[in-house]
């Protein structure tokens, strides 16, 4: 009862199935629940050049901007390009069912891999940028990073248990704040530029030489610039969240996505260039930049809350796309189909519990560092890229509608750089990303592994025309535990006599006394019941019984009869009184549970106080 209502309390009602409809999204809620991951990494994109480009010195920071222009291009092209394969795949699954559709069930599986770990690493990535963020403005609160990030993710956790519209209404507020903090931000400060009041000499010209840079170090720059563009492929994934005409809403909130990232990310590139910011473990470039155009005032806290809170809350962008991603799987029978269940308030609630528990395993793994975690979230999302991509090649090439050859170089281009990105991830950045050869082709394998089991189990369900007839029985032997003479023991028997054509009650005893004065009393209270007793010198009490069991089962299929364990368990009025009984009950269960040709029933007698 108080679990019942701590659960009301933090869920919220149940809602009827007649209310789905009401849980789908406008174009405004889904630009804040499903971008906010794409726009939040603005936040750590921009850093993650500059981090790279610091190992040859400030001199360098000027490839920034060409860097910047090469992830705009490429966010282009992915816009472009998810814009065809929402309006191919209206009823969403994103690179998982493109890729499967169209390159086959191994490539399929691979998107479907990567991206289920992609959402947890995004839950991870965005809560500990986020509590970095915090901890920037707070430096005192720098050595409870993972405490802080582990219960911001609780938190998240529990408001898309309540439902998506519930978490779209929170989240819009802090989304849009987010993106006009950071337009006043730029705006301030490239108004600051233009006017001169910004120093002109805190940065190196376009195109001074700088000794020492490699083409290798620059692409490694790039690789990690686009960090920027994870989250993009969310709004394919989650089409069917939109309210209709749900394909024409997605693809307007992803174009409309793409133009605010486009803006946020260039203009914090050129401030960050501008304005000479060298990145530091203390405090993010977003923190420094707005330090230095408005100070540190109300201003700069706004940002610096803002950023902090669309950090957060960008990963509710995974506990969107997770659980319905999650659901195609499950659907095709490659993980585990309790994924496929809706909960009290409508959501895919085994999903998101799941995300939850192991994007709070990972930042605890990781201690909170995040720069450990992007590379690897980073490539997580260009195999999908480049796979689904690749398939809506294969689709035009295949079924070649009107306009194909258009969409076709709009998906080669869309590929070949999201090909070269990848390449760039392993070539540059393989200390870091390894891992991902070896655990996606775990995944894989586990996917096929359980895909086996449901087919196996639905052969042997499955009736066939011609199947020979289940083997009808003569008869039932019942088998009673007793642990004495009570009135929960002559319940059972009186049930036995019911189901069972034959009746055995089984004691098992730890001193020959005990034993003989069983059977005395058995004798008189129940003489037309067989009782068979122990003694177990060892004082085992359910080895003895399972010896009985396999012998009894041994007989009965030779007599083509069936046998049935039937247990007495006592139903407590309160329930913490459960923990003072039943322990002997629930072993014998736990140990006779997967026994193929045995029965087992539980007969509760209910106490009044």
């Amino acid at each position: 009862m108080k679990y019942s209502v701590l659960k009301r309390v933090l869920i919220g009602r149940p809602l009827k199935t007649k209310e789905l409809g009401e849980q789908k999204l406008n174009k405004i809620k889904a630009l804040a629940i499903l971008s906010s991951d794409a726009l939040s990494s603005v936040a750590y994109g921009p850093e993650q050049i500059l981090i790279v480009l610091a190992t040859i010195g400030m001199v360098a920071y000027w490839y920034s901007i060409p860097i910047a222009i090469g992830v705009l291009i490429l966010l282009t092209a992915l816009i472009l390009s998810y814009r065809q394969i929402i309006y191919a795949y209206p009823h969403g699954g994103g690179a998982y069912i493109v890729s499967k559709n169209n390159l086959g069930e191994n490539p399929g599986l691979i998107a479907g891999g990567s991206l289920l770990v992609d959402y947890i690493l995004t839950v991870a990535v965005s809560v500990s940028a986020g509590t970095d963020a915090l901890t920037s403005a707070f430096p005192t609160l720098h050595s409870y990073n993972v405490i802080i990030s582990c219960l911001l993710v609780i938190f998240i956790t529990i408001l898309n248990l309540r439902g998506v519209t519930e978490s779209a209404s929170v989240l819009a507020y802090p989304v849009y704040l987010f993106v006009v903090a950071l337009l006043l931000l730029i705006g301030v400060g490239m108004w600051k530029v233009v006017t001169g009041q910004a120093p002109a000499d805190l940065h190196a010209s376009i195109g001074t030489v700088v000794p020492g840079i490699s083409l290798f170090l620059l692409l490694r720059a790039f690789s990690s610039g686009c960090s920027a563009l994870t989250g993009v492929e969310a709004i394919s994934n989650a089409v069917t969240n939109f309210k209709e005409p749900a394909a024409k809403n997605a693809v307007r909130t992803l174009t409309a996505m793409g133009i605010i990232l486009a803006v946020l990310f260039s203009g914090i590139m050129f401030l960050g260039y501008w304005y000479g910011i060298a990145p530091k473990s203390e405090e993010t470039v977003v923190s420094q930049i707005a330090s230095q155009v408005f100070g540190r005032n109300g201003f700069y806290f706004f940002v610096q809350g803002t950023t902090a809170l669309i950090l957060v809350l960008a990963a509710n962008t995974g506990f969107s796309a997770f659980p319905l991603l999650a659901v195609n799987l499950a659907t095709d029978k490659y993980i585990p189909r309790m994924f496929t269940m809706r909960g009290d308030r409508l959501g895919y609630s085994n999903g998101i519990l799941t995300l939850g528990i192991a994007s709070i395993v990972l930042i605890i793994a990781f201690k909170g560092q995040t720069e450990q975690l992007i590379p690897l979230y980073a490539v997580g999302v260009f195999i999908p890229f480049t796979l689904s991509q690749s398939g809506m090649i294969a689709k035009w090439l295949r079924e070649k509608p009107k306009g194909w050859k258009v969409k076709l170089v709009t998906n080669l281009i869309g590929a070949l750089i999201s090909l070269t990105v990848l390449l760039i991830f392993f070539t540059t950045k393989f200390s870091q990303v390894w891992s991902i050869l070896i655990f996606l082709p775990l995944i894989v394998y586990l996917f096929h592994r359980i895909k086996r089991h449901y087919d196996a189990v639905g052969e042997q369900l499955r009736i066939k025309p011609g199947d020979k007839k289940v083997l009808e029985l003569e008869g039932n032997v019942v088998i009673i535990p007793v642990a004495g003479l009570t009135k929960a023991v002559e319940n059972s028997i009186n049930y036995a006599k019911v189901i069972g054509d034959t009746v055995i009650a089984v004691h098992v005893a730890f001193d020959r006394e005990s034993e003989k004065r069983m059977e005395e009393k058995w004798n008189q209270w129940q003489p037309d019941i067989r009782l068979v007793t122990f003694y177990s010198q060892y004082r085992s009490l359910v080895r003895p019984l399972l010896r009985f069991i396999d012998m009894a089962e041994e007989k009965a299929t030779e007599s083509n009869m069936s046998v049935t364990v039937l247990i007495p368990q006592f139903i407590t009025r309160k329930s913490w009184h459960n923990t003072l009984h039943n322990q002997s009950s629930l072993l014998l269960k736990a140990h006779l549970l997967y026994r193929k040709n045995v029965i087992v029933t539980t007969l509760p007698y209910k106490f009044k106080k």
